[in-house]
């Protein structure tokens, strides 16, 4: 069995267990849920960074970070079609939008932190820097969206992870605003089991 540290808001989280689903393999994977900000966490026995996902092998080792593992998990996959191509035009595409969506994650997440820090600590600078980084990222998967199209890989899943932390985490500001193609494919493209059944909580 495998052991994978988990939270339900994670997007890299997310973006893993849309593997595990696409792939055919919650029987193998046991979740363990994890607070990565709790103050008595034990994570760091598991990943030194202190963050989630990280997953423990069954033979003790530990994988982290989401690229890594969900490519681990990928290789293990009992159901569908693998999700990283082979060495190729396709594999670089795939993998470009996944570094691409988890940017737009980091981002969007260290927007958030600042904007938790006490009034008198945060930077309004800090923040707008990270505002703009996604933003331009929204434009390029804009002006790539039709390379989204034709079938599953990490690459969309990652992307369809992306997305859906914006609108948890800033439903508020619509990036789908002057992203037509961005916007429609998301629409059509969230149709999965794999983004339904990881929903974080409302």
């Amino acid at each position: 069995m495998l052991t994978l540290r988990w939270s339900p808001t994670s997007p890299y989280v997310r973006k893993v267990m849309m593997v595990v689903i696409e792939r055919g393999l919650e029987a193998r994977v046991q979740r363990v849920a994890t607070d990565p900000w709790s103050a008595d966490t034990d994570l760091p026995k598991d990943n030194p960074l202190g963050k989630v996902p990280a997953l423990t092998l069954e033979d003790g080792t530990t994988l982290f970070d989401s690229p890594v593992i969900a490519e681990y998990l990928d290789g293990l996959g009992a159901a569908g079609a693998p999700l990283f191509p082979p060495a190729g035009p396709a594999r670089w595409t795939a993998l470009r939008f996944q570094a691409i969506a988890d940017g737009i994650c980091d981002a969007a997440i260290l927007r958030r932190l600042e904007s938790m820090r006490p009034d008198g600590e945060k930077s309004a600078n800090w923040m707008e820097r990270q505002r703009k980084a996604v933003a331009r990222s929204l434009d390029l998967l804009e002006t790539d969206a039709a390379k989204l199209e034709g079938g599953v890989s990490i690459g969309t899943l990652a992307v369809l992870a992306a997305l859906s932390y914006l609108d948890f985490r800033f439903g508020h500001e619509d990036w789908r605003e002057g992203r037509p193609t961005l916007a429609a494919w998301f629409a059509t493209a969230s149709d999965r089991d794999s983004l339904r059944k990881t929903a974080p909580p409302v």
